[in-house]
């Protein structure tokens, strides 16, 4: 009965609305017809040994360091097992997760498109792939080059990244791995597959380029708007007075200033507001380079997923839906708000002809996880369907059928596991 159930709900996802010429306001056409692959590119596919990670390029978010002895894990190493320089730091299996590399790259997706197409799926979602040094990659180095790890020459790549004046876009160059990333592009491209890059606007890492400038340069830096400073470095002093704001206090995360708020941030409404112009025009310099690759759309990508999007007020989503759809208006933007509290914000409020095209719709996954695996709120097929039509009835009708239904994510438990 469940797994009637279950096909008869997907089939209703990809039921057309009426004919609608493409525009702006609208979701992409193509996007009711989407069904998802999500990629962390490093847990993937090693597809190129040679370009393994090494410490010099890695972040330990938690504590900065990386041990001395450091080797990259087995593919078939069991998942709760130690690594050799794990088990000598001391720490436990926890707190070594984000040390942990197994060398997954792009050339590893590449080897694997003809198996992904054989699956049936025809949409990509890529994890970040920006230049990075934590496993994750929301803590972004360079916005606008791919990571060195993922591409064929970490080091060749390095040099090039260090030649460029990294605030002035006529400098930019394409690295290795650039390169690799526009021909993934192509040849998913050839497939009929799309694919949507996932990056976070609200925060960088603080081995961010302009971020970097700020330490060095402290107020005379030119980048000193672009984050929220509460006190600069006095180098006379033993102390490091250098304080700011970090992501939800994540100081590895600094978090770009927002401007002319109009209204509070609160986990349950969007707010209003803008950001900080400089960052701004970067940001917007980046979006283009992967939409229109030296200003050809059909080398580009097909979209954007963007991280914990109601952090950033209204007013710069809005710019930045306009500023995607003129370059290229059947691109697909789809914002991550909040999933992780009980109540959950109405998806309506970013789900419009104004903001996105979409959200990351766990309001969906939560009902669908209680019902089919083992969750403790466990639910029956009568409110599952009530929830399902409960969610769908808040939003306009073309965009039921954009939405991004997932059955798990990175940030979730798999549905499957739940089930064990």
């Amino acid at each position: 009965m469940k797994k009637n159930f279950l096909i008869l709900l997907f089939t209703a996802l990809l039921l057309p609305w009426n004919s609608m010429a493409q525009n702006s306001k609208l979701p992409p056409d193509w996007a009711k017809k989407a069904v998802w692959y999500q990629i962390f590119v490093e847990r993937f596919y090693n597809g190129d040994s040679s370009n393994d990670p090494k410490p010099e390029n890695m972040y330990n978010a938690l504590s900065g360091m990386v041990a001395k002895d450091w080797t990259i894990t087995p593919w078939t190493q069991d998942w709760y097992g130690i690594e050799p320089w794990a088990a000598k730091n001391g720490k436990s299996f926890a707190d070594n997760l984000q040390d942990r590399r197994f060398g997954g790259d792009l050339q590893g997706v590449l080897d694997k498109l003809d198996y992904l197409a054989d699956l049936g799926i025809n949409a990509i979602y890529l994890n970040p792939v920006n230049d990075a040094p934590t496993l994750h990659k929301y803590d972004a180095r360079n916005y606008h080059h791919i990571d060195v790890n993922f591409g064929p020459d970490p080091v060749g790549d390095n040099k090039i990244i260090a030649l460029e004046n990294p605030g002035d876009p006529a400098t930019w160059q394409w690295t290795a791995a650039d390169k690799l990333f526009l021909k993934l592009i192509n040849e998913a491209h050839k497939r009929n597959i799309r694919i949507i890059m996932d990056y976070s606007w609200n925060h960088t890492g603080v081995e961010f380029w302009a971020f970097r400038d700020i330490i060095k340069n402290r107020e005379k830096s030119a980048y000193k708007n672009w984050y929220t400073i509460y006190a600069y470095d006095d180098p006379v002093t033993e102390k490091n007075e250098f304080d700011y704001l970090g992501w939800f206090n994540n100081k590895y995360m600094p978090e770009i200033r927002k401007t002319n708020l109009s209204s509070a941030k609160d986990f349950f409404h969007p707010y209003e507001g803008n950001m900080d112009d400089g960052a701004k025009q970067h940001i917007f310099a980046v979006t283009k380079r992967w939409l229109a690759p030296d200003g050809d759309v059909s080398k580009g990508i097909d979209g954007y997923r963007l991280d914990v999007a109601d952090f950033i007020p209204l007013g710069f989503w809005r710019d930045y839906r306009t500023f995607v759809k003129n370059i290229k208006p059947d691109a697909y933007l789809v914002g991550e708000i909040q999933w992780w509290m009980d109540k959950m914000m109405p998806p309506e409020y970013y789900a419009n002809s104004e903001v996105f095209d979409a959200v990351m719709f766990y309001h969906l996954y939560r009902p669908a996880r209680s019902f089919f695996s083992h969750a403790d709120n466990a639910i029956n097929a009568h409110q599952l369907a009530d929830s399902l039509r409960y969610q769908w009835s808040g939003l306009e009708m073309p965009f039921r059928y954009s939405m991004m239904d997932v059955s798990s994510t990175h940030d979730t438990p798999k549905i499957i596991e739940l089930f064990l």
